[in-house]
């Protein structure tokens, strides 16, 4: 069950008003999503289902977000939690200091509830993993600083020529050789060790008498999430001797390397802006693009491309370019990168380096005189992803029969199909199919004759992020008179008080969701303090539950396109609304003559409105109905919307 918001504390109530006034949904969601203007609202892709075409829809004037393909809906709030996986409290402190809004000192906010998609277990929580990393972080920036212990780590980043500035943005720090360093911090400072066990930061010893530091005599660099916020680490080997090269962070509840890219934080805008995202290699690489001007660079984290992190750049950017080393390394890439980003909505390019320099990895090049110029010119010269498959085919054919050469070009089109070529849009897919013929030298019928004209048969999509809440019927299916009622007075506050008092028990009966509940028992509450239960009301008293965030939402767009954002439509659907109700109780009465109307309001709402959807048994004889019955003739003689609800037979 849904829990439902207190009111009783004022400060808490400017907070969030504060907040959200200052927090643009547009620019908020923007930072996360690439939207472009339609009329008055923001269109963009949908982070929180596979979404190919864009599907969500921002609302500046209201300050609200709906998909209209999962149903995703809130405000500003519930995006950060959703997005973020944050509880309320963190995503109000996120967006406070993000635009610099100072929020009232509280020793408990409401209460603590497990993020969207956490589970709520005893223990270590989410929270208490991203303090650990943050600790963490601190205390190897300090040892980066330390005459003694960080010595060796500032010789090699002096020796790879990264600047101060570079330090200070990627968070780099250094771990100490030793192996209780992090260890004794924490002792010396009373914290406890779980949590930085959970993180990876510590490891227990095999005999069970204690733990070790994870990271020893490494070059630290953090690993942030999309909110900012640590989440690993990598570190690299100080100690030629050491192995491995480069040592990761264990996955944990806020890591997961397979959607983590280094620097997307930090590249995000960057990226947007120029909508081309440069993927390379490894850290020193992407710090080495972003010194040397190039700031669209992130790097996977020792890890092959994932559908999870094509979901990721498809949001903010169109074009993505792989940066690798040489011929032979282009070639595994691209292997790889059919495999995930054919089918997805993005341009995909091969850059290699060996076509203008035999600098052996970006970081190289770019410390060279006039490295800038040649990195570019690379990026420039970059080969579409099909482009560079099909000359690879023709020069790994180069001399051989056509009978070869087609073989490899059937063998080639079949992979495409399997990868979704028939699942493309129509667009996309023509645009393909002509390409393909060109780069095999054959017809576009022949291409097509083998594209099936069904759904091809390729496996099944992985979805970039697992649904945070269970998406609600609001979105999407039929609403009942009720809920159209609670949507009309969200459109229009001022409705509350045309709402005949009989009635209004029959709202605060049951409901079919726990959001859709919460909101019933706000709105009444609202109006006895005094305020317009509309919307913002609302979403700003509901903040703390995202269910019933997105119930208003969805309660209320459902409502506006139904009555075309015009005033006299909402006063009309209003009314149709009221006699629809008045015509369910009145026939609740006729199935149970000994309710009293409040007491069928109250405990039969759920079945009184569903009174049309099963037959009325005869009432008993000794009851007296002839005025109910009169009631009712007189009600159904006004007749429903047949538009909006089913007529009886």
């Amino acid at each position: 069950m849904s829990a439902l918001p207190r009111f009783d504390i004022a400060a808490r109530d400017r907070d969030r008003e504060k907040v959200r006034d200052a927090a643009d949904i547009v620019r908020v969601i923007g930072e996360h999503i690439a939207l472009k203007p339609k009329g008055r609202e923001y269109l963009g892709l949908c982070p929180f289902h596979d979404d190919h075409s864009p599907s969500m829809t921002v609302v500046p004037a209201k300050g609200i977000y709906k998909c209209f393909s999962c149903g995703a809906s809130g405000d500003v709030f519930t995006f950060i939690q959703q997005f973020h996986k944050m509880d309320f409290r963190e995503a109000i402190e996120y967006l406070a200091e993000r635009f610099n809004v100072e929020l009232t000192p509280q020793k408990s906010f409401a209460f603590r509830q497990a993020a969207p998609g956490e589970d709520e277990q005893p223990g270590v929580s989410r929270a208490d993993l991203f303090r650990a990393n943050q600790t963490a972080a601190e205390f190897f920036r300090l040892i980066l600083r330390h005459p003694e212990h960080g010595a060796e780590a500032r010789a090699i980043i002096e020796k790879r020529g990264i600047s101060t500035e570079m330090q200070d943005q990627f968070l780099l720090g250094a771990s100490p050789a030793r192996w209780d360093g992090l260890l004794l911090t924490l002792r010396n400072k009373g914290l406890g060790e779980q949590s930085f066990i959970d993180a990876g930061l510590l490891k227990r010893r095999d005999d069970g008498s204690g733990c070790y530091d994870g990271f020893r005599n490494r070059l630290m660099f953090p690993i942030l999430d999309k909110a900012g916020r640590i989440v690993a680490f990598g570190g690299r080997k100080i100690d030629e001797q050491d192995e491995p090269k480069y040592l990761n962070s264990a996955e944990s509840r806020i890591f997961k390397k397979s959607s983590t890219l280094y620097g997307l934080t930090i590249a995000s805008r960057a990226i947007q802006r120029e909508r081309t995202a440069l993927i390379t290699e490894g850290y020193m690489d992407t710090i080495a693009c972003h010194q040397g001007g190039f700031p669209n660079a992130v790097a996977t984290l020792g890890t092959a491309l994932t559908r999870e992190h094509a979901a990721e750049l498809r949001r903010i950017c169109e074009t993505v370019i792989l940066v690798f080393d040489g011929d032979e390394a282009g070639q595994r890439a691209s292997d790889r990168a059919v495999e995930v980003f054919f089918a997805e909505p993005l341009d995909v390019r091969i850059c290699t380096l060996a076509s203008v320099t035999d600098a052996k990895d970006p970081d190289e090049l770019l410390k060279r005189e006039g490295g800038q110029d040649l990195f570019r010119k690379s990026v420039a010269i970059s080969t579409d992803l099909l482009d560079y498959r099909f000359a690879r085919i023709r020069d790994r054919l180069a001399g051989a029969g056509m009978s070869a050469l087609a073989k490899a070009i059937e063998e080639e089109i079949a992979r495409l199909v399997e990868l979704g070529l028939a699942e493309l849009t129509p667009v996309r897919q023509a645009m393909i199919i002509r390409r393909l013929a060109e780069l095999a030298g054959v017809d576009e019928s022949v291409i097509r004759a083998a594209v099936p004209s069904g759904r091809g048969a390729r496996p099944r999509r992985i979805e970039a992020e697992p649904q945070a809440v269970q998406r609600t019927v609001l979105a999407s299916g039929s609403l009942t008179a009720r809920e159209h009622i609670l949507g009309c007075i969200l459109c229009d506050g001022s409705l509350w008080l045309a709402l005949p008092e009989q009635l209004k028990p029959a709202l605060a009966g049951e409901h079919r969701e726990p959001g859709i509940a919460a909101i019933a028992a706000v709105i009444p509450l609202l109006a006895a303090a005094g305020q317009t239960p509309d919307l913002r009301t609302v979403l700003n008293a509901a903040a703390e539950d995202p269910i019933a965030v997105e119930a208003a939402v969805n309660l209320c767009q459902r409502v506006e396109l139904e009555t075309e954002h015009k005033p006299e439509r909402l006063q009309q659907h209003w009314t149709v609304c009221l006699r629809r109700i008045e015509q369910d109780m009145a026939l609740a009465m006729l199935r149970n003559p000994q309710a009293t109307p409040t007491n069928q309001g109250r405990g039969q709402a759920a079945g009184a409105l569903e009174a049309d959807r099963a037959d009325v048994p005869d009432p008993s004889p000794n009851a007296d109905v002839s005025v109910l019955e009169r009631q009712l003739q007189t009600l159904r003689a006004r007749g429903p919307d047949a538009r909006v609800f089913p007529r009886r037979p």
